[in-house]
């Protein structure tokens, strides 16, 4: 089974994505990560991308193509995967296109005003990762990761301007992938206002249907 999962940034692909893949047994192949991976690595394909990333611009289809192709070429992809944050333009989608078929694309439908709300609110653990919210759930010390104790960050982009900036690049790149996947018959709208089990009842539903 393979499946795409669509949102604007901060629409919470990730955590739903992580719900699903622990479900079906089948792995989440997330560009963020992959990206802030080979970043972190400091890979020659993560130093040409940085500069694009902080700017909350997309990296370059050729590189993020490439990162995928490795990534699903892995032993553990052999049954499928879920693909969250690609593709993000139709050039990813016509190069996907040319690696696999896609079984379904959920696609998650939020307000951009509460996406803002939720991103900018975000904070980081930058030695251990946990992920907390000033307002949605913050830590018990303020400032402060409850796992190790660590300082919290917000990172640059979770910051307004780069969160604004990501939305209107979303719908001016990938938002046109939503009508390419429903024209085709394999979209299903999500709706991403309720809470994380709301929302992921509804995908598996979805995935329910397709599995008949």
């Amino acid at each position: 089974m393979k499946l795409i999962i669509f949102g604007p940034p901060s629409a919470g692909k990730g955590t739903q994505a992580q719900k699903l893949s622990k479900k079906y047994g089948i792995p989440q192949v997330a560009t963020g990560d992959l990206l802030r991976k080979a970043v972190a690595d400091k890979t020659p394909l993560g130093l040409k991308v940085k500069s694009v990333l902080d700017q909350g611009r997309l990296g370059p289809d050729n590189l993020i193509v490439q990162l995928i192709k490795e990534r699903v070429a892995k032993p553990d992809c052999k049954n499928g995967y879920l693909l969250d944050g690609f593709p993000r333009t139709m050039g990813q989608a016509k190069e996907l296109e040319k690696m696999t078929d896609i079984d379904l694309v959920l696609n998650i439908v939020v307000d951009f005003e509460l996406l803002v709300e939720r991103a900018v609110g975000r904070r980081t653990c930058p030695k251990c990762s946990a992920v907390y919210h000033i307002k949605f759930n913050p830590p018990m010390n303020e400032g402060e990761c409850e796992k190790c104790g660590s300082r919290l960050i917000q990172r640059d982009d979770d910051k307004e301007e780069t969160v604004r900036n990501r939305l209107k690049v979303y719908m001016e790149q990938t938002a046109p992938l939503i009508d390419y996947y429903r024209k085709k018959g394999k979209l299903v709208d999500i709706d991403g206002s309720g809470g994380i089990e709301a929302v992921a009842a509804q995908m598996i539903k979805a995935i329910s249907l397709i599995k008949k």
